[in-house]
């Protein structure tokens, strides 16, 4: 008899030990996703839909990137790379392309400053990006894709109203979890791109 007890005892506690860690598993994968928002569905999708791959991939980044500090961006450059920033959306109504190029060499710029790792290598910057500021990154992306393709002018001008988000997260100070309710910045529907939008919207035009 006691040695039925003692094996019942056993297989209930490996029963709960792999229960604790598929619980953990679970938790582990609803953090990941959490943290890294769209760039988790991207990670998924290019895993073929294999999840663990996935989240090994992304939890790998979090354990080469996340240590990476932000250095502090001084007055005189936040106000440069603002003013930079302004001239490509002036310059976006004659040239799309030429903004699109201007505006992906801004970010990489103002992420290297920030003390992410540098412009030559994108993916690696992007992977930094996606730790730090998962919930945006994808601006730089469709950004980056944009510069370097033949891509039309609503494809350019959705790229930079995405990568306007990560450009001021770079260029503030504040953090950047995941967005919940902000305000629209107060110049954003002035921006030329968003100006044509609407017009292309009321038009019929592209």
């Amino acid at each position: 008899m006691s040695t039925f007890v003692v094996i019942a005892v056993l297989v209930i506690a490996a029963a709960a030990l792999v229960f604790i860690g598929h619980g953990r598993a679970r938790g582990g994968g609803r953090g990941l996703k959490h943290r890294f928002g769209p760039e988790y569905d991207r990670s998924v999708a290019l895993h073929d839909g294999y999840v663990p791959a996935a989240e090994r991939e992304l939890a790998e980044r979090v354990k080469q990137y996340g240590p990476l500090k932000a250095k502090p961006l001084a007055p005189e450059a936040r106000e440069r790379y603002q003013a930079q920033w302004a001239e490509i959306q002036s310059q976006f109504v004659e040239s799309p392309q030429t903004a699109a190029t201007k505006a992906d060499a801004l970010l990489s710029h103002l992420a290297e400053e920030r003390g992410l790792p540098g412009g030559e290598q994108f993916e690696e910057q992007m992977a930094a990006l996606s730790v730090h500021h998962a919930h945006c990154a994808h601006g730089y992306r469709s950004m980056h894709t944009a510069a370097r393709s033949r891509a039309g002018t609503e494809e350019i001008r959705e790229a930079m109203l995405e990568a306007r988000s990560l450009f001021e997260a770079l260029v503030s100070e504040q953090p950047t979890d995941p967005p919940r309710s902000r305000p629209q910045s107060p110049d954003r529907g002035h921006a030329p791109w968003a100006q044509g939008r609407r017009q292309a919207k009321g038009s019929g035009t592209g």
